[in-house]
């Protein structure tokens, strides 16, 4: 058997993602809930063990609701009438689904409820203090946001082509928070030369228009300065 290079494997496994993304409904809400939790973790200041623990829910199921449609799609080819043991396939991998989906809940429960019971100043302060979990954040939201953009405009891949360009955004997203954190001219500066190469790079490969390009550095851009203006002091 013939070895793939490892960024097709990579582009194509993020395809399959973005199928599901565009076909299921149910993976959708997944990455919606999946803002949702970045978001209210930010705002609620989670412990780093905390943010490990909601990052493995997100995870576990959003890669159950990918097995479970490879499942779908696997039978669906292999059969092409009612068959019973079909049905207790697909029914077994919706449970899948539903079990993660419960525990995940749970787990999200046990961190935010008592966060939210006792939520203060003190602990609006303490999150605004952390420039580099405001960064991460940032970043996962760039990506669900390309993803999702993606999706919708169904044009490329999240490695390669189409509305809009990752790269840009991902790098966009970095020379933001590189300006805001470090208020360096010189690092700005810097950083502005190495986004400038990523962008330039995409285009002359041919993976992007200019305009892409835009659109993806436009998403990062504003995408990390509201995270940085709603939870970061102003001096």
């Amino acid at each position: 058997m013939k070895r793939r290079p490892l960024f097709k494997s990579f582009n194509e496994a993020i395809d399959g993602v973005i199928f599901v993304l565009r076909t299921q409904r149910n993976m959708r809400i997944h990455f919606m809930v999946a803002g949702f939790v970045l978001m209210l973790s930010l705002i609620l200041g989670v412990t780093g063990i905390e943010f490990i623990l909601l990052l493995f829910a997100v995870s576990i199921v959003i890669s159950a609701e990918l097995v479970n449609t490879a499942i779908e799609a696997v039978i669906d080819v292999t059969t092409t009438s009612f068959d019973p043991m079909a049905k207790i396939a697909k029914d077994v991998g919706a449970g899948a689904v539903l079990v993660t989906s419960l525990a995940s809940a749970v787990i999200g429960y046990i961190i935010f409820y008592p966060k939210l019971v006792a939520l203060s100043l003190q602990a609006l302060d303490r999150v605004r203090y952390a420039p580099m979990h405001i960064t991460a954040i940032s970043l996962l939201l760039v990506i669900i946001l390309v993803i999702a953009a993606k999706s919708w405009t169904r044009t490329g891949t999240w490695l390669r082509g189409g509305w809009p360009s990752g790269h840009a955004a991902l790098a966009g997203s970095l020379l933001t928070a590189i300006a805001l954190i470090s208020r360096s001219p010189l690092l700005t500066t810097l950083a502005l030369l190495l986004a400038l190469l990523v962008f330039q790079s995409r285009v002359e490969a041919k993976f992007h228009t200019w305009a892409q390009i835009l659109a993806g550095s436009m998403i990062g851009f504003l995408t990390t300065v509201l995270l940085f203006q709603l939870f970061l002091p102003q001096d």
